[in-house]
């Protein structure tokens, strides 16, 4: 028996393209971030491996990236 309210339903994370993506596919990358980390994943196979950053290293990353 479960009380109202007291069971945890995963949600799936709302993942992003890069504008820069073209609409005919090709070799993209989502971002999602979590309270607890920044994912990415291949755009082309999304049940498949994600990456996993925390929120200085990705913060990180795009200062980086940015600065190119």
């Amino acid at each position: 028996m479960n009380a109202a309210g007291s069971e945890s339903v995963a949600t799936e994370p709302a993942w992003f393209k890069s504008s820069y993506s073209g609409a005919e596919g090709g070799q993209c990358l989502e971002v999602a971030a979590t309270p607890e980390a920044v994912l990415v994943r291949d755009s082309k196979r999304p049940a498949e491996a994600r990456l996993s950053f925390g929120a200085e290293a990705w913060a990180g990353f795009v200062q980086m990236a940015a600065a190119r």
